[in-house]
């Protein structure tokens, strides 16, 4: 069998660049199937995340970010030049690779794959929220836009979610969508967490969506009730709060979570959550918002952690404390978590993409 995913680029070290790595790394290691990474705007990036040597990489070289040179009628005409490049090319790459299974990881493609896949199944896959665009008020321009590309959907084979909440929003475009969560990279060391060490961890890049105003206001109550804890924040900004370190991101960050007691989430929303199993398998127990829709797939409330009305800050900071005040309830939730953490491997979800791929190519 013959997959072709395609993205935008594959040029950051980013959590959905990581999971389509491991993801075609798997089906191509596991399952033996032909994996062709279709590109559009690679440019001369390197690609962070290493691939199998049996994966071939085309990159389309479109450019799109050309269009930005210009304004106004020049910029939506250089636009349309590009995307009729981007059809010519898709469809040459398509007749030299005759792909089993199309997956689009972008949704900005989906049009101009309709038009030149002819039978080939199609999957979205998406990486984000339906209503992203909502949660990120967004202007009405990029709105327009994206009402216009998700209109494309309803013409896939099948939309694939990373959550049940996710998977009722994407059914108002199409009514084919399954639900298959990204497999994690769980801590594989015998080094857990024993809940004793006083300190707390954040885990998360400096967007608006990670919602820093709310993490602080918190952190201010807890740290007003126990001094002696700790707030360690992974991040790419500036953060200056009592009792709170930063410090840049990095690779060994499972080493991070098993020197911490627990784990806070405060996104505004989250189409998955990567850092929730993550430091579950490690042994934390975790807070989060229940906001749109990752966390509530993963956390089960009261037994691996906390799952707090959205944007509730005042009861968010007791729950915490609440961990803080009870050693006990940390270690059980911490042992529950890596038990539930497990259902993030590679072997559990991988099988799920197999089935899919072969019912889709058993309706050709």
């Amino acid at each position: 069998m013959t997959l072709l995913f395609i993205t935008d680029a594959f040029a950051v070290w980013g959590g959905m660049e990581r999971v389509l790595a491991d993801k075609m790394n798997y089906l191509s290691e596991f399952y033996g199937y032909d994996v062709v990474l279709v590109t559009v705007n690679q440019g001369e990036h390197s690609i962070p995340f290493s691939l199998n040597s049996q994966i071939k990489h085309v990159d389309l070289g479109v450019r799109f970010h050309q269009q930005y040179e210009y304004s106004g009628v020049k910029r939506f005409l250089i636009y349309r030049k590009l995307v009729a490049n981007l059809k010519d090319k898709l469809r040459n790459l398509l007749i030299k690779i005759s792909a089993d299974v199309i997956v689009c990881a972008k949704l900005d493609f989906v049009g101009v794959l309709n038009e030149v896949r002819g039978k080939t199944p199609l999957i979205v896959e998406s990486h984000t929220l339906c209503r992203a665009g909502y949660y990120e008020k967004s202007g009405l321009l990029r709105r327009l836009h994206v009402w216009l590309f998700l209109r494309q959907v309803s013409k896939a084979d099948t939309v694939v979610t990373l959550t049940a909440g996710d998977a009722i929003d994407w059914r108002d475009y199409n009514k084919q969508v399954c639900v298959i969560p990204n497999v994690v990279h769980l801590n594989q060391s015998s080094n857990f967490s024993d809940c004793k060490d006083k300190k707390i961890i954040f885990v998360g890049r400096f967007f608006k969506q990670k919602d820093f105003d709310s993490l602080l206001r918190i952190w201010s109550i807890v740290y007003s009730q126990h001094s002696d804890w700790t707030l360690d924040v992974y991040t790419d900004g500036e953060i200056d709060a009592p009792g709170v370190s930063v410090y840049k991101p990095i690779a060994s960050i499972m080493e991070k979570y098993s020197n911490s007691s627990i784990l806070l989430l405060t996104s505004l929303f989250e189409p998955f959550g990567l850092v929730l199993p993550e430091a579950m398998s490690c042994g934390l127990p975790v807070v989060s918002f229940d906001c749109p829709y990752g966390p509530a797939d993963i956390i089960t409330d009261g037994v691996d952690g906390f799952l707090v009305k959205n944007r509730d800050i005042n009861e968010f900071a007791n729950r915490v404390c609440q961990l803080i005040e009870d050693k006990e309830l940390r270690v059980r939730m911490g042992q529950a978590a890596v038990k539930s953490a497990q259902r993030y491997r590679a072997d559990v979800i991988m099988p799920k993409w197999k089935e899919l791929f072969e019912r889709l190519c058993q309706k050709e």
